[in-house]
């Protein structure tokens, strides 16, 4: 009995252990994402010829090894069961062959005119353009002529190995059983030339392939109009002397081919009075069709490679329009950023600024806190520090670490605590602004901190009767770290130099919980704080705008909060927003269509955000995919170029942000490190949001854990205090 509880237990642990190692969903649908755009990329590269091509070509070699009749005999080389035999086209008939195609520009146009003479010829088309125009090679055979092999990747064979050459033969006729349903036994070699250029090199590949049952079919006439020489000569050089057959050489890829085009036009009817017949290869030798018709498996396998060519085509070449419009809408951003956050701080900083009579009555200070027991000692402190007379409501949510009885014990003057059961955020900053004695009220987190002048900076503003609301200047405390340092580098440049431009636009999108500040008169008629979305601080935002109130933003109304110290915490917290931002933008939605204030918020502030908040991170993540392909298997040069220009412009931004907050640019190191890590990191959670949304999802409040190492630099309160190593594990 014990053993077989203790086999019971043993195999519970198992059960929990497989558990425990599931990857999570918010990871693994990232993770799908990624493998599938990374083969889409790599199926792309390969069908590109980017991925495995092999340019080099063979120099020629001896001959001694190749058999005589092979070097005097003619074009058709029949290696096939052992076999060594040369066949030549009969007289008066012309087989017309068109390597490396099919080209979507060039191909029709020669089909056009084969068809406008009936005249049939042998198209010898590579894997990679069959998989590429499926429909031409189609078209090739419903029309009557014959196709051929020319290799995958079209390299020069004598350096390939044997199994290399299998993959080359069988990737080719895979393209080509896709596209039209046939195989075929016709072969032509790349860089191949007459039958007595054969030499040691390349005779061995030709009775390899004869013995993989293929005909090799080289030519005895070149037009060399690959190298443009005009139509005329083209003409000249394809006729051949004393009404001979022959196997033309031409192109219907790799460049310009309209001389080819025009050549064929006069070529075929001219030839055809002097009694020529143009054939494809079996009709002018009298022998059975090339080709046979291919069912079952090997059909479907066929086409789903087809399919996969066309969805990587159709999907690369989303991502790179994707991309293109990223890099337009990233740049065209900075641009503005830089233009109107330079009006703005112009404008704010000119001598005799006012926006309007001077601010001095008392405001109410709300502090909505659970949990903040580390944290609520230095808020409030720092606060009773403020040269502007404030109240100070701290709304206890519930809190289970003291928190209500911390602030209770400090005994300050013009400190209200108000006890509730556990409601949430919103609900708390409504019952704090339901007891609040002033009209204005300063809305902050609890595990935020003032300087002494910030809410003096955050309250002027209201001097201006049109401005319902203030954003505050919000800043990281905890920036000693590395995840710290790339949030002040985001809270600087990205949020603050943003708020900048939206303030010259007049749409703010959000007034940060950390530092904010409303009119009760404009709070009061839209229902105060929602609930509705887990972005209420965005949600009100936009409320306000919708009710016709200006929101502006206080670049000196500084506050120093305490940002997330784990990548599981910052996971947390931007999940939370991004997923309340998608919310509120949903909520307010009718603002497009609507007239007045609100029609103007939703017609230039909701795509604003939509583009720039939304949209814009989540395909962001493309550069990188592309800096890194581009560094394997595109460009390296251009590529590296192309992501250093991207660099230089988000560094200049951030440069001028920092000059801007009087920050110090050492912290700027961090950013080409933060530009390919942080922004994955910031993808994968608004991919989480997306998916949240769609399947509608409904997400929780989270709460991070604090430490209550920040402090106002300039306060009477510590910058840093030191705290256990315990208080800084990523929450579980």
């Amino acid at each position: 009995m014990a053993s077989r509880t203790r086999r019971h237990g043993a195999a519970r642990s198992a059960r929990e252990g497989v558990r425990r190692r599931r990857l999570p969903l918010r990871l693994l649908l990232p993770l799908l994402v990624l493998v599938a755009l990374v083969a889409m990329l790599m199926l792309r590269g390969y069908v590109h010829s980017e991925i495995l091509a092999d340019h080099r070509v063979q120099p020629p070699a001896a001959t001694d090894r190749v058999p005589e009749k092979i070097l005097e005999g003619g074009p058709v080389i029949d290696a096939r069961g052992g076999r060594t035999e040369s066949l030549s086209v009969p007289d008066h008939r012309l087989v017309l062959t068109f390597d490396d195609g099919p080209d979507p520009t060039w191909t029709p146009r020669v089909l056009d005119v084969l068809k406008k003479h009936d005249a049939h010829a042998v198209f010898f088309v590579t894997g990679t353009m069959a998989s590429r125009y499926p429909d031409l090679v189609q078209r090739m055979v419903d029309e009557g002529h014959e196709v051929g092999l020319h290799t995958f990747n079209h390299p020069d064979l004598s350096f390939q190995s044997k199994k290399r050459i299998d993959w080359e033969l069988s990737q080719n006729q895979l393209a080509i059983t896709g596209a039209a349903g046939v195989r075929t036994s016709l072969f032509r070699p790349p860089y191949s030339s007459f039958a007595d250029a054969m030499d040691n090199k390349s005779w061995p590949v030709t009775e390899y392939i004869g013995s993989r049952g293929y005909i090799t079919v080289v030519n005895n006439t070149d037009s060399e109009d690959w190298q443009r020489p005009g139509v005329d000569e083209i003409i000249r050089r394809a006729t051949p002397k004393n009404g001979d057959g022959a196997i033309v050489l031409m192109h219907d890829s790799g460049g310009d081919r309209s001389q080819t085009v025009a050549a064929l036009d006069r070529f075929l009817p001219d030839l055809q009075k002097k009694g020529y017949e143009f054939d494809n290869l079996t009709e002018a030798l009298d022998a059975p069709s090339a080709m046979t018709p291919v069912t079952g498996a090997e059909l479907w396998k066929g086409k789903a490679w087809v399919f996969l060519v066309q969805a990587s085509e159709k999907i690369t070449d989303g991502l790179v329009a994707g991309l293109a419009v990223i890099g337009t809408l990233v740049i065209g951003r900075f641009v503005l950023m830089l233009l109107l956050s330079g009006i703005h701080a112009r404008r704010v900083r000119r001598k005799g600024f006012r926006w309007g009579p001077p601010v001095t009555e008392p405001v109410t200070v709300l502090v909505p806190a659970y949990n903040e027991a580390k944290c609520i000692e230095n808020t409030v402190n720092s606060l009773m520090a403020s040269d502007h007379p404030v109240e100070v409501i701290v709304v206890d949510d519930g809190s289970t670490d003291g928190t209500a009885r911390i602030v209770e014990a400090m005994g300050l003057p013009n400190v209200r605590v108000i006890r509730q059961l556990n409601a949430g955020k919103p609900a708390a900053l409504n019952r704090g602004l339901a007891n609040a004695r002033y009209d204005i009220v300063v809305m902050m987190d609890g595990d935020t901190v003032f300087e002494p002048s910030t809410v003096r900076e955050l309250v002027q503003p209201f001097g201006d009767p049109k401005v319902g609301a203030v954003a505050g200047n919000a800043k990281v405390g905890n920036k000693d770290s590395l995840i710290g340092a790339w949030q002040h580098i985001e809270y600087v440049m990205g949020f603050n130099l943003d708020r900048r431009m939206y303030d010259v636009l007049r749409c703010m999108p959000t007034i940060p919980g950390a530092v904010g500040a409303f009119r009760r008169s404009a709070l009061e008629p839209i229902g105060g704080m929602s609930d509705d979305t887990l972005a209420e601080d965005t949600d009100v935002t936009m409320a306000l705008h919708r009710a016709g109130w200006r929101v502006v933003y206080a670049e000196n109304a500084r506050a120093w909060t305490e940002a997330p110290e784990t990548v599981q915490q910052l996971w947390s917290q931007r999940y939370r927003w991004s997923y309340g931002t998608m919310q509120a933008i949903w909520k307010h939605r009718r603002a497009v269509i609507e007239k007045g204030p609100s029609g103007r918020f939703g017609r230039v502030g909701l795509p604003f955000v939509s583009l720039f908040m939304v949209l814009a991170p989540l395909l962001a993540p493309l550069i990188d995919v592309f800096l890194l392909y581009g560094l394997v298997f595109g460009p390296t040069e251009k590529t590296i170029g192309a992501w250093l220009g991207v660099l230089a412009i988000q560094a200049v931004c951030a440069a001028y942000a920092f000059r801007l907050d009087r920050e110090r640019m050492t912290h700027l190191i961090s950013l080409p490190l933060q530009q390919i890590l942080y922004r994955q990191l910031m993808y994968v959670v608004l991919l989480q949001s997306w998916i949240t949304a769609l399947t509608g999802g409904r997400l929780r409040w989270q709460k991070l854990r604090r430490t209550g190492v920040v402090g106002a630099p300039g306060g009477s309160v510590p910058r840093q205090r030191s705290q256990s190593g315990d208080d800084r594990r990523p929450v579980a």
